[in-house]
């Protein structure tokens, strides 16, 4: 009998990278902790397909952490079908662009989507273990654009997005990615902040100020030189700040490194290290100047390891789309 709700028989889910563009607050003296800047960026993503099936299973890359997520949901969910994933697409494990909220908050919202459930992003991503440190992922998950989280409190619960951006039309990002290189990750992350001493208090303070008086204000202008020259100052401080951890750099690639600084000299804006890295970026006001920049960029890059693209910032989070017949990969 049709009781009149459309009931999906598959869903796609696609869901863009982001670069995390430094943290605010490690000094944590006012409470709060971290706090961050991100952007949601276009060329890399995760996409992937969900149905109902007998046995729940899963195929494409990442898949072993992909089932991990969704044997979760289906009892959190309590589901008592089985579910057929499909990875298409995975964003680089381990690489700053933040590949692993993604998938997760990409298979919980797909089969909420699929059982006609309300989303709760949030809920899911504390349930999955996410945002831990950052609420960037999950603030950009939801709407994309440039965000900033307002750090996390000493107890459970995810920093709150305090403002959100788009990012200007014009605007292009260069990414730069080291395939042969992972950022630190998994226990030995929290280690590694665990051993870092508190930031000192001045240092916290010149880094919020540079993102609230500069950086957002110059955003909101579409002022690129503003903008990028607030990011790089923030990006040298926490670059020194972390270089313990990597090996005395500010950066987690030498070669990834040495594109920056050329990317810089050339007339790039705002250059850096997305999280932990290894992957860079660097801002360039228009397409033209972004293809430019490129160019150089290759041209100096060492050896032939490093893939250069040229992203947009992506004004809107995830795609969540649900389809009344099986997807054509699926027939």
């Amino acid at each position: 009998m049709n009781d009149g709700v459309f009931k999906p028989c598959a869903i796609t889910a696609k869901v863009p990278a982001r670069l995390h563009l430094g943290f605010l607050d490690l000094n944590g003296e006012l409470g709060r902790r971290f706090g961050g800047i991100g952007v949601a960026i276009s060329d890399l993503g995760t996409s992937l397909t969900i149905e109902r099936a007998n046995l729940s299973e899963v195929s494409g890359p990442e898949a072993d952490r992909a089932l991990q997520h969704l044997q979760k949901m289906e009892r959190l969910l309590g589901l008592r079908d089985g579910h057929r994933v499909k990875l298409s697409d995975v964003v680089p494990a381990h690489a700053g662009l933040g590949s692993g909220t993604q998938l997760a908050l990409a298979i919980a919202a797909g089969l909420r989507r699929l059982h006609n459930l309300p989303l709760d992003v949030e809920g899911d991503a504390l349930q999955l273990g996410r945002g831990a440190r950052s609420g960037i992922g999950v603030g950009l998950f939801s709407r994309g654009g440039f965000v900033v989280d307002g750090g996390r409190r000493n107890e459970p619960g995810l920093a709150p997005i305090i403002s959100r951006l788009p990012v200007p039309d014009k605007w292009r990002i260069l990414v730069i990615l080291d395939p042969q290189r992972q950022g630190i990750h998994g226990p030995e992350e929290g280690t590694t902040v665990a051993s870092l001493p508190p930031m000192c208090a001045a240092d916290a303070a010149r880094f919020c100020r540079l993102v609230l008086m500069q950086a957002l204000p110059a955003l909101a202008d579409h002022d690129l030189a503003n903008f990028g020259n607030a990011i790089k100052e923030l990006q040298i401080g926490l670059g020194d700040y972390f270089a313990p951890a990597q090996g005395g750099a500010r950066f987690m690639s030498p070669d990834v490194a040495a594109v920056l600084d050329v990317l810089d000299s050339a007339g790039a804006f705002g250059v850096g290290q997305s999280s932990w890295g290894p992957t860079g970026f660097a801002f360039a006001a228009s397409p033209d100047e972004a293809a430019r920049l490129a160019t150089i960029a290759r041209r100096h890059a060492r050896g032939e390891g490093l893939d250069i693209r040229i992203c947009e910032g992506l004004n809107r989070g995830a795609q969540i789309v649900a389809h009344a017949h099986p997807t054509e990969s699926d027939r």
